[in-house]
């Protein structure tokens, strides 16, 4: 019974680039961590093809290290944030630039909006 009430952690899989490393989630991963959402969330995607619900921001993943979007993320270089765009490959670029520049908590919805949407979760047009 005690096991039911404790928040349920995900832990992803690591993935090393310059400079640290992110951690690649599924959408069942990402569903769990949504429950308890502890992160600011990023649809990297351009153009825009939807959003999952509970999106924080969106940036483009080309310009994620530009001044005027790097404002919008958090200052805390440690803050969870969780990237995603359609297919992955956006947020997988996105998520290596932020680590580059010193991010230690970044997290990528591995397939994106379309593993998601596969998976039997609801995308927002």
């Amino acid at each position: 019974m005690l096991t039911a009430c404790q928040s349920k952690t995900v832990a992803g899989e690591t993935v090393s680039v310059t400079g640290g490393s992110y951690q690649n989630i599924t959408p069942h991963e990402l569903n769990t961590m949504l429950e308890a959402k502890d992160f600011v969330f990023v649809n990297v995607h351009i153009p825009f093809a939807g959003t999952i619900s509970n999106t924080d921001l969106s940036i483009p993943y080309d310009q994620i290290s530009t001044s005027e979007y790097l404002n919008q993320l958090p200052t805390d270089k440690n803050a969870k944030i969780v990237l995603y765009c359609r297919s992955g490959r956006m947020s997988e670029i996105a998520a290596t630039e932020l680590v580059s520049l010193g991010y230690t908590n970044i997290w990528n919805l591995t397939g994106g909006m379309v593993e998601w949407e596969q998976a039997g979760f609801k995308i927002e047009k």
